[in-house]
């Protein structure tokens, strides 16, 4: 496998999820390069709904590929504020652009302080290399 591509301005989960903040309140959630890999062609997608309140570590969706069902896990405690409508018609997005245009959704948070929980690029390279 080619070594999965791990952006440096980032925070990440154990659970190969990314996040990235588009405010202080706001973050943008997805899954990592190294997932869609493992995880092998996206045929369907299920998100939590707009408004709906997550809890860090909780299963908050799922992703449907070739192989296997494999659960997306809420990176913060939040309320989900948008989810990424292109992915019912194309789940292939999360394949091909992963940090891009397969972002899955965008949840309101209470502060930057709870990127503090998660890992940086370094510290997701370490989970990936075991």
């Amino acid at each position: 496998m080619a070594t999965a591509e791990i952006p440096e301005h980032l925070n990440y989960t154990a659970e190969h999820e990314w996040v990235n903040p588009a405010s202080d309140t706001v973050l943008r959630v997805g899954i990592t390069d190294f997932a869609q890999d493992a995880l092998g062609d996206i045929v369907f997608v299920t998100l939590p709904d707009a408004g709906a309140q997550i809890q860090a570590g909780e299963p908050c969706g799922e992703l449907e590929s070739t192989k296997s069902v494999s659960e997306v896990y809420a990176p913060v405690s939040g309320t989900v504020t948008a989810i990424n409508a292109a992915l019912d018609a194309n789940p292939e997005l999360v394949n091909s652009d992963p940090y891009g245009d397969g972002w899955m959704f965008e949840v309101e948070v209470s502060g930057p302080e709870v990127l503090d929980g998660l890992l940086d690029a370094a510290g997701y390279r370490a989970v990936v290399a075991k």
